[in-house]
């Protein structure tokens, strides 16, 4: 494999590519043809001729203020700008002539003499597009003297009062205006990409300045959201990298993908040497676009954080501290309490879970470790707890287990709902995408028991906001249903060509009882049957229409029966099958579905087939040279309960943090506790770690080659960018681990994992590292009826056959209010932090969110005497914790909110065992629970936090 590649044109055309019928004209005696609407710069470039620009950038539309652009057009007066000037059949452009290069250096000059003149001032060095573009206009002087502009700090011995000082306050950027062309491009990128509108341009003329928000904001309080767009689009160093500050411009880049959310976004990886600068958005990822937001774009500094443990270590027991041992060592002391474990208990005391964080070939060989080694089907992964209803309901009604579209699905949808899923705090570069497509007159639908950011922000409204009662999603998707087959808004044409009529006739009758209508579900959902009826009409009648759904959805008692709901929703109006529509899943971690798709599931080999299946079985035995056992594993609430009960012993934890991303977590700790042998294959001492007897140091998506698929399915390709600080790839961990119990795996390189999946799943049949190379990503199913990918699902036919309309009735989930409990806690994520906070917290994101914090109205305040930012008690039939109270109307009256991504609080300590019907997701998003004041941390806190300093001691090294 080659150690870099860079396989897109990083041309930038100056304007966006435009769509329509050919024109042809010449530029500089060139004859091109392109689309009508084209700039005539974009032409130039598409000739292979480079106009100068300041101003421009293929990424927004043409604004035309720099003026550097102009150009001659035969048999029109004046020197157009070439950024804003439409192409016209038979058009004549000279770019060159004699004029255009005086006004150019004149224009030039007029920029320099505002901008400090001394090289070594500019930071930015090669990137400064300014001093190009002054090279290449051939500025080799400016004839202005000094004077009273932006950069000058001093004037007659007084201090000059339009000098600004830089703005540092940012942790990852710096902002000098003195350096600062105004050029607008960073306000535009804030506006036109980000959708944020953080950025303005205050004062006129000389007195014209980048302002971060109101008067008294600066990039860190005002609603600039680090995104980096404005920094990537500045053509100065005006807006530059704190880190490009300190270690100067990089000269190497790897592609690579971001290790963060589902959307997988594509990054240029900048590095001096092997010393990582900076990452910057690739314009060639099909999923951003060259987007990003502040986690892939800033927060991947706990590669180096000084908490990362990088030696394999050991330990008897979880009350002494660990020893620092060799890799032999280590892999040798886990094998051995492995074998040991099988010989006295059985093959099935062993199990692994799998990993969304990790490639898709280390997430293929760790299931292959419980399957082909241990010899069970005791595997699982953190899908269990997020998106296994996905799985299973779509499974149920379209025939496979993904979302249907691609993120530019999007920019085709007129009506588009969000439920359950809050993208710009938890997938903000596809909710930018949104956004976009929003401000250009799509309709939105929101349901979801919180106010989200969608629902209101600067230039975004929903049409629609359903504030639903956690709990209530079925019967809200159903009367949803009801309206639109009672008011005869159904696609019967659609239904009746790519459905099963009989089927749908039965869920028809099922849907049309008076007791699904809006009106009837009112008090218990608390949504008003007048808004419900009209968000059923806009969807059913409003054109293309798009669901997006996340967490709320799936982490139900009735997850699956809601997804199923989504799925006959979206067959119900014939919103399947082209672009624009579809059910979107949006995934939680950057490789949930690849851990879904490699065969992570008890009861499924890779490609989502079952373990009973003889022939699928076949394919593995043959290959792997075991039997496969056909009774489906353990799930990871079993393995837990199995261990309390004393019947599983050991397992292999790879990538994962059960202990704090899981619900009950007393429960979770129980269940390790109890076990004779817990390995820990991660970062960081997290958590689960407290009770492991093993360590084994991984790797960061820095330090390994091999693919994630993001939410779209789209397999991207993961470059190593610099050598694993541990010495291992965590592939190649697991094959050192399954060595050492017998096996003999002899993989070379994550390409022949690769491989190995596309020559057993049918739908990866033509998947390898080569294709990804050539294409830049590819979308399963990839095979011979799909070559180069599959964008669009379910195009002439569903999966299955015939779309399947399933029965959703809804059912109370178990977990109630009451006296003691009269609350209902609902959880989600916040955009500066991930997950369960193992890699953000050691990043600077921690200055935007340093601790999880409690949503209450005000009317549940007022009665408990909560006042903002007081501790407060929150105590379920599980358990209790405390954190700090936001007062807020983001939620309603008896409904509170939270965040799970740090430990010392563990949102989860409160959550129930209730679980979803089908897959055990568990149910996260219904808690009944009280707040009230309090003085200090709850005894599960003092205990936890007592434990985890005993569990972490690490014995100084032997002489």
């Amino acid at each position: 494999m080659k150690d870099f590649i860079i396989p897109w044109d990083d041309t930038d055309f100056g304007t966006p590519a435009k769509s329509g019928a050919p024109v042809s004209l010449i530029v500089d005696g060139i004859e091109v043809t392109v689309p009508e609407g084209t700039s005539v710069m974009h032409a130039a470039a598409e000739a292979g001729i480079q106009v100068p620009k300041l101003c421009a950038t293929d990424s927004l539309e043409a604004f035309g203020s720099c003026r550097l652009c102009v150009v001659e057009v035969e048999g029109r007066r004046g020197t157009p700008a070439s950024c804003t000037m439409p192409v016209a059949e038979g058009m004549v452009v000279h770019t060159q002539s004699e004029r255009v290069r005086r006004i150019r250096k004149g224009v030039m000059e007029l920029y320099l003499s505002d901008h400090p003149s001394d090289p070594a001032s500019c930071i930015a060095g090669r990137d400064c597009e300014l001093h190009d573009m002054a090279a290449v206009v051939g500025l080799r002087e400016v004839r202005y003297g000094p004077g009273d502009n932006h950069f000058q700090p001093e004037r007659d011995g007084r201090d000059n009062p339009r000098h600004l000082p830089r703005d540092e306050s940012n942790p990852y950027f710096t902002f000098d205006p003195a350096k600062c062309i105004v050029c607008s491009r960073c306000v535009r990128a804030c506006d036109d990409i980000q959708g944020t509108y953080a950025l303005t341009i205050e004062g006129r003329g000389f007195d014209s300045v980048v302002s971060a928000g109101a008067a008294g904001d600066d990039f860190l309080t005002s609603d600039c959201v680090s995104c980096g767009a404005c920094v990537q689009a500045c053509p100065t160093d005006a807006l530059i990298e704190n880190r490009v500050i300190e270690l100067g411009v990089p000269v190497r880049e790897v592609i690579t993908t971001c290790a963060y959310c589902g959307v997988g976004c594509s990054f240029k990886a900048e590095l001096n040497g092997d010393q990582l600068v900076r990452m910057v958005p690739h314009k060639g990822g099909k999923a951003n676009r060259g987007h990003s937001c502040v986690k892939g774009r800033f927060a991947w500094g706990y590669a180096n954080h000084r908490e990362r443990i990088l030696n394999p270590m050991i330990r008897d027991r979880v009350d002494e501290p660990w020893r620092e041992v060799s890799w032999d060592e280590a892999l040798g002391f886990a094998a051995d309490r492995l074998e040991r474990i099988r010989k006295e208990h059985g093959n099935k005391a062993l199990g692994v879970i799998t990993s969304s964080r990790c490639t898709n070939e280390e997430t293929y060989l760790v299931q292959k470790l419980a399957r082909a080694v241990f010899e069970n089907n005791n595997t699982d992964t953190c899908a269990r707890v997020c998106h296994s209803p996905t799985g299973y309901g779509l499974g149920q009604t379209f025939g496979t287990s993904a979302g249907t579209q691609d993120f530019d699905s999007v920019e085709h949808s007129d009506v588009i709902i969000v439920m359950g899923a809050n993208p710009t705090d938890a997938h903000p570069v596809f909710a930018s995408r949104m956004k976009k497509r929003l401000r250009e007159g799509a309709k939105l639908i929101v349901i979801d028991p919180r106010r989200i950011d969608l629902v209101k922000s600067p230039n975004v409204r929903a049409e629609h906001h359903l504030a639903l009662r956690p709990g209530t999603n079925v019967a809200v998707v159903t009367a949803l249903a009801h309206v639109i087959v009672t008011e005869g808004l159904a696609d019967e044409d659609f239904i009746r060509e790519r459905c099963d009529w009989d089927e749908y006739l039965a869920y028809a009758e099922f849907v049309r009882d008076p007791r699904h209508s809006p009106e009837a579900i009112e008090d218990l959902t608390g949504v008003p049957a007048a808004e419900l009826r009209a968000a059923a009409r806009t969807f059913a009648k409003g054109g293309n229409g798009a669901i997006y759904y996340g967490l709320g959805v799936t982490e139900h008692s009735q997850g699956s029966t809601t997804v199923m709901g989504i799925a006959n929703l979206a067959m119900l109006t014939g919103n399947i099958g082209r672009e624009g529509v579809g059910v979107n899943p949006l995934r939680g971690q950057n490789n949930v579905q690849g851990s879904c798709d490699m065969g992570s599931f008890p009861h499924e080999l890779p490609g989502y087939r079952h373990v009973k299946n003889p022939e699928v079985r076949g394919i593995f035995e043959r290959l792997w040279g075991v039997e496969i056992d056909p009774e489906p594993g353990l799930r990871i609430n079993n393995m837990l309960d199995a261990a309390v009960d004393g019947t599983f012993r050991g397992l292999y934890v790879q990538g994962e943090d059960i202990l704090q991303s899981d619900p009950d977590t007393q429960h979770v700790a129980a269940g390790l506790a109890a076990m004779d042998c817990v390995i820990v294959h991660d970062l960081f001492l997290n958590e689960t770690a407290n009770y492991a007897h093993v360590f084994l140091p991984g790797s960061t998506f820095l330090e390994k080659d091999g693919t994630f698929t993001n939410a779209e399915r789209r397999i991207n390709m993961v470059r190593k960018v610099m050598a694993p600080r541990n010495g291992y790839a965590d592939w190649e961990v697991t094959q050192l681990l399954a060595n050492a119990l017998g096996a003999n795996w002899t993989y070379t390189h994550p390409s022949e994992i690769m491989d190995e999946v596309a020559a057993t799943t049918p739908s990866f049949a033509g998947v390898s590292f080569d294709l990804i190379d050539r294409l830049g990503s590819v979308q399963w199913p990839c095979n011979e009826e799909h070559p180069e990918g599959t964008p669009t699902m379910h195009v002439d036919g569903f999966m299955r056959g015939k779309g399947r309309f399933m029965i959703t009735e809804y059912l109370a989930t178990d977990e109630k209010t009451g006296p003691r409990f009269p609350l209902l806690l609902t959880t989600g994520r916040i955009l500066s932090q991930y997950n369960v906070g193992a890699q953000t917290r050691r990043t600077d994101n921690m200055v935007w969110h340093d601790q999880d914090v409690l949503e209450i109205h005000p009317h549940d305040a007022e009665n408990r005497g909560i006042r903002q930012g007081d501790l407060v008690r929150l105590a379920s039939r599980s358990g209790e914790t405390t954190l700090r109270a936001e007062i807020t109307d983001r939620v309603s009256p008896g409904v509170v909110y939270t965040t799970f991504h740090h430990p010392d609080t563990q949102a989860n300590v409160v959550t129930t065992d209730f679980s979803d019907w089908a897959t055990n997701c568990p149910e996260y998003k219904v808690t009944a629970v009280q707040v009230a004041p309090t003085n200090g941390p709850s005894e599960w806190q003092e205990d936890y936090s007592a434990h985890a300093a005993r569990s972490r001691r690490i014995a100084p090294a032997a002489e």
